[in-house]
C-alpha cells in the first residue's frame, strides 16, 4: 500500500487540472489503488459526487456516518441510493461504550447545555468513527462546497490534512447550488427531500433546521450557538 503525503498534492493538483470529476477520481485511483473513499452524508453535493462514482463503476469504497439520530429522510435516501445504483454503502457508528458514558453522565440532549458537550457529542458520534472509517486510505473525497460557509471559502480543491494524515479531494468545491441541483434533476439522481424544505446542510435531527431566507448557509446547523464558525469536527484541522 503506497503512504500518501503532502508531497503527492502538487502532482495531483497539475493532473487533473483540466480533467473531469470521473477521471480526476479515475486518476486518483491509479495512485493510490483500493485507499480511495468517499465519505456521504446523503446531502445534494454527495449524491452528485456518489452518482459520478457509482454510474462509472469507479472502484472507491463509500461511507456514511450513522449517528444514531438522522433524520427519517437521510435513510430513505440511502435505502433509495442503494437500490438505483446497486451499491453497499458501508456505515460507521459511534463507539457504544464511549457513547453509553456520555449520555449517562450527560443527558441525551447535553449539546444544547454548552458549545463543549455539543463537540463531545460530534467527537464521538462523528470524528472517531471517521477516523476508523479514514483507516488506511490515501485519498478522501468529500463534498464541501465554497458556498457553504466563509471558512471554506479559501480552501484548496486537493488539500493535506493533517489530522487524518490523508489528502482530501473537494470536487464539488466551486460548484453553486443551482449547478448542483442542476446536476441532480438532470440525472434524476435520488435526494433528500428535506433540501426542498429548505435544509441546506442536514446532519442530525436535533442539531438541524431549515434555513430562513436571507439566512447563511450555515445557520441551520447548532442554531442556539453563537459562535461564527460552527463545524462539528470532521473538517477542522
Amino acid at each position: 500500500m503506497a503512504t500518501a503525503t503532502p508531497q503527492h498534492i502538487l502532482t495531483i493538483v497539475q493532473a487533473i487540472e483540466s480533467l473531469s470529476i470521473p477521471d480526476s477520481i479515475a486518476y486518483l485511483v491509479s495512485l493510490f489503488p483500493n485507499q480511495v473513499t468517499f465519505s456521504s452524508s446523503f446531502s445534494f453535493e454527495d449524491q452528485l459526487i456518489a452518482h459520478e462514482i457509482l454510474s462509472h463503476q469507479l472502484p472507491v469504497s463509500i461511507f456514511t456516518l450513522d449517528t444514531g439520530r438522522l433524520f427519517s429522510e437521510t435513510y430513505s435516501v440511502w435505502i433509495s441510493t442503494n437500490e438505483r445504483y446497486q451499491s453497499h454503502i458501508k456505515a460507521y457508528y459511534p463507539n457504544n461504550e464511549l457513547l453509553e458514558k456520555f449520555v449517562h453522565t450527560n443527558g441525551p440532549n447535553a449539546f444544547y447545555e454548552s458549545v463543549e458537550h455539543r463537540k463531545a457529542c460530534c467527537h464521538i458520534r462523528k470524528v472517531e468513527p471517521l477516523k476508523r472509517a479514514l483507516s488506511g486510505q490515501a485519498i478522501w473525497i468529500t463534498g464541501l462546497r465554497a458556498e457553504h460557509s466563509a471558512v471554506r471559502e479559501n480552501l484548496p480543491q486537493v488539500e493535506w490534512d493533517e489530522a487524518n494524515q490523508i489528502i482530501k479531494y473537494h470536487p464539488l468545491l466551486h460548484y453553486t447550488t443551482e449547478a448542483v441541483k442542476a446536476q441532480i434533476a438532470e440525472h434524476n439522481i435520488p435526494y433528500n427531500p428535506l433540501h426542498d424544505r429548505g435544509f441546506v446542510s442536514i446532519g442530525c435531527a436535533p442539531c438541524t433546521r431549515a434555513v430562513r431566507p436571507g439566512e447563511d448557509f450555515r445557520a441551520g446547523r447548532w442554531w442556539w450557538e453563537d459562535a461564527s464558525k460552527k463545524e462539528c469536527g470532521l473538517h477542522e484541522k
